[in-house]
């Protein structure tokens, strides 16, 4: 079987067809005081409940929201790796609405460059950050983390992020 050929020529391209993509589950925001690599923060909201007879007889509810930075840089490096891993984190973390019924929280930092150091892709493969809230009883947060090389077309994740990786594989593959 051929492989498919990574349909992006360019990192503005590569984020063109990504936000294009992703224009249709998430809420894209491009804020105007974002910083200059900062393309958008993606929001997803996901609210379930069952009931009886009624909406005042609720048996469960719960809610999952998700938060995808996609960030623009010409060459990733360690250092910028580390600045942006914090960055999303804390930002991401503060968008959290963590309350009774609360599943599941995503953090998702998605690189978009020409190239990477090895060092950089060590570091995101080793990235681990997962947080639960009292026990789990109120959700959990995960850190998902992906880089897309535009030059070489490589995709590389973190653990969590795998599946990340597989949505981004369809968009720039596909």
């Amino acid at each position: 079987m051929a492989r498919k050929e990574f349909k992006a020529s360019s990192r503005e391209e590569a984020i063109e067809r990504l936000l294009r993509s992703y224009k249709v589950y998430y809420n894209i925001i491009q804020d105007e005081d974002r910083p200059e690599e900062l393309v958008a923060r993606c929001e997803f909201f996901e609210h379930s409940e069952k009931y009886v007879l009624s909406q005042k007889a609720e048996l469960w509810s719960s809610d999952g929201e998700e938060f995808l930075y996609i960030i623009n840089i010409p060459h990733l490096t360690l250092q910028e790796f580390e600045k942006w891993r914090d960055f999303v984190r804390e930002d991401g973390m503060g968008r959290l609405n963590v309350k009774s019924g609360h599943m599941y929280s995503f953090i998702t930092p998605v690189f978009v460059c020409d190239s990477c150091d090895p060092d950089a892709l060590k570091a995101l493969k080793k990235c681990r950050i997962y947080k639960s809230f009292h026990f789990s009883l109120h959700g959990w947060m995960d850190y998902h983390a992906a880089v897309v090389e535009v030059k070489t077309g490589k995709i590389s994740s973190n653990g969590s992020g795998h599946t990340t990786a597989k949505v981004l594989k369809s968009v720039l593959y596909g």
